[in-house]
């Protein structure tokens, strides 16, 4: 499924929008940078409650496909600074970890 169609359907706020034509077809789901870094695959969508540059710097380096930030977080300016120039597309829920894995999942299943 298309990001950007995945944006809509989840009613996500876009706080950087980088591709929305990129293809999704998994998730990652972790608060653990070195276990993100270790385990997460190209093109795959993370989500976490992680705000800090790191997280964009992950992004960037394992070419993942957007972040979503669970419970309304809003990225440390220093994070969205970076997420814009190494293009990583920034996503915000108010949903749990758990409610917005199911809903992705049913989307992307």
């Amino acid at each position: 499924m298309l990001l950007k169609d995945i944006i809509e359907k989840l009613e996500l706020k876009v706080l950087n929008l980088a591709n929305e034509n990129v293809d999704v077809k998994d998730a990652y789901a972790s608060d653990l940078l070195s276990d993100v870094m270790g385990k997460s695959k190209a093109g795959q969508i993370w989500i976490t409650l992680q705000t800090h540059k790191n997280v964009s710097a992950i992004c960037s380096l394992k070419d993942l496909a957007a972040v979503i930030i669970i419970g309304n977080g809003q990225p440390d300016p220093d994070m969205l600074e970076h997420a814009k120039e190494e293009e990583v597309c920034v996503l915000s829920t108010p949903d749990s970890c758990f409610n917005i894995c199911g809903k992705l999942y049913e989307l992307i299943k």
